[in-house]
């Protein structure tokens, strides 16, 4: 299983009983723990039961702790060679940091997003959200925020190739739109920690009316993921010292990115026609005047 066991770790910690969030709230402080220690150490040191320890792995999609261990150690080892490959102890950025150590970490935080999510790919799950969009009567995207940024993109990305799609910040409208909606159409709602009320809303309501719901998100059992027919998950972990979304942003839009290309590989050839009649109108804009 080739997973980030940290973020594995993160996202199961609503659903974990009081035992296993020790066992949790352990690893997330010192990840090597599970690679050094036996299945009976790490137990004693989260006072609790080896049956305990072998459930929260199974909890996290692992057969056993011996696996839990293997993906651990690969999740540690991955961390270190992003860290010395920008010259970094840590990539939590400070409030103090100047300006080339902001840089670094980023950079380093970004990549990371980037690589995670598109190992993390569900195929499948990608190619049903491919095949709905190209079948699609109509498509709504629904994002607020940095999250509106990357339904944006999707938008201009699916009208270039002819598809009817649209996106609306305004949670009201979104809802209009949502309300309309048949089994015939496809909604998308891109949300980091899946709990923006007013996207759960909008999707609820798509849904009750026939639409298929699809949720990006970060967070597997979060509100918006179980309302959701689909799921295609982003991996990004936001630094504590955070002014607005970076990495989450990052890893919605290189999973638009593989989606996008997957519904142009679905389509063929009828989206080739769209696509040059949409460069050339773009390509006489960028011409000056006369020419």
């Amino acid at each position: 299983m080739d997973a980030d066991v940290l973020a594995l770790v993160r996202r199961s910690l609503s659903r974990l009983s009081a035992a296993e969030a020790r066992v949790a709230d352990t690893i997330l402080a010192d990840p090597t723990l599970v690679v050094d220690l036996a299945i009976n150490d790490l137990a004693k040191l989260c006072r609790t039961s080896v049956s305990t320890v072998a459930r929260f792995a199974q909890t996290l999609g692992f057969s056993g702790y011996r696996e839990l261990r293997v993906a651990a150690a690969r999740t540690i080892t991955l961390a270190q060679a992003q860290q010395a490959r920008f010259g970094l102890d840590t990539t939590a950025i400070d409030s103090d940091d100047e300006p080339a150590a902001i840089a670094a970490k980023l950079a380093a935080q970004e990549i990371d997003a980037i690589e995670k999510t598109a190992r993390g790919v569900d195929p499948d799950a990608l190619d049903r959200v491919a095949r709905a969009l190209v079948a699609a009567r109509h498509i709504d995207l629904f994002g607020h925020a940095a999250s509106s940024l990357t339904a944006q993109d999707l938008q201009q990305k699916l009208a270039r190739i002819g598809f009817s799609v649209s996106h609306s910040p305004d949670p009201h409208l979104a809802l209009t739109t949502a309300s309309l909606r048949t089994s015939a159409d496809v909604v998308i709602a891109f949300s980091h920690a899946g709990a923006t009320a007013d996207v759960l809303r909008a999707v609820q309501v798509a849904r009750d009316a026939g639409a298929l719901a699809v949720a990006v998100t970060s967070v597997a059992d979060s509100e918006l993921a179980l309302a959701a027919d689909v799921v295609l998950l982003t991996h990004a972990q936001e630094s504590p010292f955070r002014m607005a979304a970076m990495t989450s942003r990052i890893a919605q839009l290189v999973l638009v990115d593989i989606l996008f290309v997957r519904v142009v590989q679905h389509s063929g050839a009828p989206v080739s026609i769209p696509l040059q009649l949409t460069h050339d109108a773009a390509a006489q804009q960028r011409r000056a005047p006369g020419v």
